[in-house]
């Protein structure tokens, strides 16, 4: 694994390695991360729960998802930017989520921009869709070494700075690069994991937002 970041599992099939053989995990690797997302609601979570992620362990993060998605009301934004100090309080209390005042009142902060957002571009999928990087910007293999050496890309600095310049908090460019990765905007599964060349067909017939 040390030289090609892939592992094979017990079911033959080669991965990339950071799922770690565990069963959740790599459930999330082979049916959600990289595939493309549109929904709004999930890109709103996803953003969401990267930045709650920041300085922890994003398996931390996938085994509170559902806590997460109760406390947060399914990650409906229109919902969350109505959230008040007693919404506040009640997450504090909660001990599904993460308790971290800074990062709940941030979801809070952003939903009320997600609604702002929304009613510009029409959707979170167009606006988020639009800085999909372009092959000029992707590095011609994605083998282990180029994927640790690019904790962000040029694409998710700008991501990173237009949502500050509107508002939105704990999105730096390396929440953002995770962020990008998940939802499918760049395929980031390495050259020989089993998932790459499914991910690549779903995004050669993706529908782009426009």
């Amino acid at each position: 694994m040390e030289k090609t970041g892939l592992i094979t599992g017990e079911d033959g099939l080669t991965r990339c390695f950071w799922h770690g053989g565990l069963d959740d995990y790599r459930r999330y690797h082979d049916e959600e991360w990289g595939r493309p997302v549109t929904d709004d609601f999930r890109l709103f979570e996803k953003i969401c729960l990267e930045g709650f992620q920041s300085g922890l362990s994003w398996l931390t993060i996938l085994r509170k998802r559902e806590n997460f998605r109760a406390g947060f009301a399914g990650f409906d934004f229109h919902k969350v930017a109505l959230f008040d100090d007693r919404d506040i309080a009640r997450l504090l209390a909660d001990a599904g989520i993460i308790r971290h005042r800074g990062k709940i009142v941030s979801t809070i902060n952003n939903a009320r921009h997600a609604v702002d957002l929304k009613a510009e571009f029409g959707s979170l999928a167009r606006y988020f869709w639009s800085f999909e990087p372009g092959a000029e910007e992707r590095p011609v293999s994605m083998d282990y070494e180029t994927l640790r050496a690019n904790p962000t890309s040029p694409t998710s600095v700008r991501l990173s700075k237009d949502l500050k310049k509107r508002g939105w908090t704990f999105v730096g460019p390396t929440t953002v690069y995770a962020f990008m990765q998940a939802m499918g905007m760049v395929n980031d599964h390495i050259e020989g994991c089993c998932c790459r060349p499914e991910v690549e067909r779903l995004r050669a017939q993706f529908v782009r937002p426009v």
